[in-house]
């Protein structure tokens, strides 16, 4: 299929072809792409840490709530425990970020070195 464009005509399926053909390409394995997985390596336990402890405490605080407004199950007692839980929980989705913070400063120290210098090689290029 042609379009003219600017009074030259554009082959658009040549075009299609050959940015699907560069998806599947072999790509080299440059600087670029080590300093991006570096920086992954450095930032990715303290995030997966943060999700997890994050949604585990949401849980708990929510069934601390459910515990103290007698929707799972009703008693006297229940209303005491559901206090203690949900203040639990939520002590946890305070401590979550902090936590990621001093999670994330390890992590970027441990690959600091690595990532300057492929970061200056890239530069210096």
């Amino acid at each position: 299929m042609y379009k003219i464009k600017g009074g030259y005509r554009v082959d658009t399926d040549k075009i299609l072809a050959e940015a699907i053909a560069k998806e599947y390409a072999p790509k080299e394995n440059s600087k670029i792409i080590a300093l991006k997985k570096l920086d992954r390596k450095a930032k990715q336990p303290a995030e997966i840490f943060a999700y997890s402890f994050g949604v585990i405490s949401s849980l708990v605080a929510g069934t601390g709530m459910s515990l103290s407004m007698g929707v799972i199950t009703s008693g006297e007692w229940t209303m005491a425990l559901g206090i203690i839980i949900g203040i639990g929980g939520f002590i946890g989705c305070g401590v979550n970020y902090p936590i990621y913070k001093k999670m994330l400063e390890k992590g970027k120290a441990k690959y600091a070195y690595d990532i300057v210098r492929l970061a200056r090689e890239i530069a210096d290029k």
